[in-house]
């Protein structure tokens, strides 16, 4: 993993950008190599980067509509998708 202090700002990246580093930060973790104070500075970037994900796809599901259909099962228009928090 890169240096803490190069590391990219977890709120200028992309869901792809994100989800990548925060799989790379479980690897990295789950090999249990990093020394202590390395692997809690990893495993808070982890936290950040999931809030992250978490929140860039709450956004993407708002955006979603879905298609209705009228008592025929023919498309009359869109509506919000309802999204359980």
């Amino acid at each position: 993993m890169t240096d803490e202090s190069k590391a990219r700002p977890v709120d200028d990246m992309t869901f792809e950008e994100a989800i990548g580093e925060l799989e790379r930060i479980v690897g990295e973790l789950e090999r249990g190599e990093a020394p202590l104070e390395k692997s809690i500075a990893i495993y808070e970037r982890g936290e950040a980067l999931k809030k992250r994900c978490e929140a860039l796809l709450k956004q993407a599901e708002a955006r979603i509509e879905k298609i209705t259909l009228n008592k025929d099962g023919q498309p009359k228009g869109t509506e919000p998708l309802d999204v359980e928090d």
